[in-house]
């Protein structure tokens, strides 16, 4: 019996226009064997949630370059929350100063990876905890 292959929504929200990095990881992932809708940049909360709804997402992975983070992450989390999508992972990337992880963390992100992560790293955990 197949597996069923895991399947993650990739993005970036607000004006952030900054997309090399997230270009990467989507990429990443698709060679690990994932299946991944990548949104592009300047998303709107609500066309992540949809995306997420719509396909069905085990996992999202979004990233971040210009600060702003830890509040679109308490919005995005709320949004997550209200619409029940408590059980998908949440990852997300980018310059985000090491105080900040532990808030990220508490608003329910699962892992932050930043700048010079591997990519492996970045696949195997996804692969790891997705569906968890």
């Amino acid at each position: 019996m197949e597996r069923k292959k895991v399947k993650v929504i990739t993005g970036k929200i607000g004006l952030d226009d900054h997309y090399r990095g997230i270009i990467s990881v989507t990429d990443a992932l698709r060679n690990a064997g994932m299946e991944v809708v990548y949104l592009g940049a300047g998303q709107r909360f609500d066309t992540v949630i949809k995306a997420v709804i719509q396909e069905d997402a085990d996992v999202v992975g979004l990233s971040f370059l210009c600060g702003g983070h830890v509040e679109i992450m308490r919005r995005f989390m709320n949004l997550m929350r209200e619409n029940r999508l408590e059980q998908i992972l949440v990852v997300i990337g980018g310059v985000i100063p090491d105080q900040d992880i532990p808030r990220l963390k508490e608003l329910g992100v699962a892992e932050v990876f930043l700048p010079g992560a591997p990519l492996k790293d970045i696949t195997d955990y996804v692969s790891r905890n997705a569906g968890r």
